[in-house]
């Protein structure tokens, strides 16, 4: 499978993200819907942005495996902060379990005025591309 990561030289640089991702026919496309902080019993975990943070990345970790897919596979990420919530903690709690990984997918980020979830701060979901099943 080729994915190939652009970032035009016009453009600022930034190691958080990717200006775009091509991914070569033939890959499997794999959406992941929303995650939110939530636990296993669909509670929401501590009442801060890093926790849930760390949270609905863990989860949305969980769901890519079962998929069959792995974090480096991940193209794009869209990710929802509640509005009044801090940005610079949500993504420090992100890059703590994301960690420095090379070709970071493509983002888009939202601050909105509610999630779904009652007390939910953020909410994360991703595309990625995976060798097709077979």
């Amino acid at each position: 499978m080729t994915l190939t990561h652009i970032n035009p030289e016009s453009m600022h640089s930034n190691p958080a993200f990717t200006w775009a991702v091509r991914v070569a026919a033939g890959s499997d496309l794999v959406f992941v819907g929303g995650q939110n902080g939530v636990d296993a019993s669909g509670e929401v975990v501590g009442d801060d942005i890093a926790s849930q943070t760390r949270q609905a990345l863990t989860n949305l970790l969980t769901v890519l495996d079962a998929a069959g897919a792995q974090p480096e596979d991940v193209v794009k990420w869209t990710i929802l902060i509640k509005e009044g919530a801090s940005l610079q903690e949500g993504f420090a709690a992100f890059g703590e379990v994301w960690g420095q990984r090379p070709n970071p997918p493509a983002i888009t980020g939202a601050f909105v005025s509610g999630l779904a979830v009652p007390g939910a701060l953020v909410e994360i979901e991703a595309v990625a591309a995976v060798p097709p099943a077979g």
